[in-house]
């Protein structure tokens, strides 16, 4: 599976390795991709998410029933 925030749409950038000698090699950067597992009481019902950590956090300030509203407003398709 993609390595893509469902919610934020993070997703892998590439960059360089920049040795002592400032040789440059190709890299890529991951966003740290969790899948867990949500219950909205407002719906009844589980619902199973890959985010990043940083949309893990958002969840938790704001609540997962607000920060789905403010992304289906969006028009991400959850």
């Amino acid at each position: 599976m993609s390595n893509i925030c469902q919610l934020t749409g993070k997703k892998p950038i590439t960059g360089n390795n920049v040795s002592k000698s400032n040789r440059k090699t190709k890299r890529w950067f991951r966003p740290n991709i969790i899948t867990k597992r949500f219950y909205i009481p407002e719906e009844d019902r589980w619902i199973k998410l890959k985010i990043s950590a940083q949309a893990l956090r958002t969840i938790n300030k704001k609540g997962i029933y607000a920060y789905l509203k403010e992304c289906r407003a969006k028009g991400v398709k959850i």
